[in-house]
C-alpha cells in the first residue's frame, strides 16, 4: 500500500567493530589489503588509521658514510623535504669496500599521498632535493 512507510535497519557485528575500532567504511571489511588486516590483532582493541588508495612511489638512493653518520638525521631531512608523502624508509643494502674502508648504505624511500597520485616530475624533484642536501649529512652520494 502506497500510505505506509517502514524502515529497515540493522546492528550487526560489523557495524559494532566500525564504532569500536572507529572504521569509516564498512566495505572494509571485505578487503584483501594487509594494510587493514595488520592493524588488529586478537584481544587488543585498536583505533583505525587509514591508509592512502593511491599507488606509491620508490626511489632509492645511495651514498658512502661517514664514522659519525646518524640514520635518524637523514630519515628527518627527507621528511623535511617531502613530509607526510614520505610513508616509509629503509635501508635495503650495506657495504663495506675491504679496499677503501668505507661502507655504503642504500635507502628505499616509499612516497604517496593520501589524496591523490603523485607524479613522476613531483616525486622526481623531491628525490633531487635529497639528493643535493644529503651531502651536508657528510655523505657522498653514489
Amino acid at each position: 500500500r502506497g500510505d505506509r512507510r517502514g524502515w529497515a535497519f540493522g546492528l550487526g557485528l560489523e557495524r559494532l567493530a566500525m564504532i569500536l575500532f572507529k572504521i569509516p567504511d564498512i566495505r572494509l571489511f571485505w578487503t584483501e589489503d594487509e594494510r587493514f588486516h595488520k592493524q588488529f590483532r586478537e584481544g587488543e582493541i585498536t583505533t583505525f588509521k587509514s591508509y592512502s588508495k593511491y599507488p606509491p612511489c620508490y626511489k632509492d638512493i645511495a651514498f658512502w658514510i661517514p664514522e659519525d653518520f646518524v640514520e635518524n638525521d637523514f630519515f628527518e631531512m627527507a621528511r623535511g623535504i617531502a613530509g607526510d608523502l614520505v610513508e616509509r624508509m629503509e635501508m635495503t643494502d650495506e657495504f663495506t669496500n675491504p679496499k677503501k674502508q668505507k661502507t655504503s648504505k642504500c635507502y628505499r624511500i616509499t612516497y604517496r599521498s593520501m589524496d591523490r597520485s603523485l607524479t613522476d616530475d613531483e616525486v622526481n624533484a623531491m628525490q633531487d632535493e635529497l639528493r643535493e642536501k644529503v651531502v651536508d649529512l657528510g655523505v657522498e652520494v653514489r
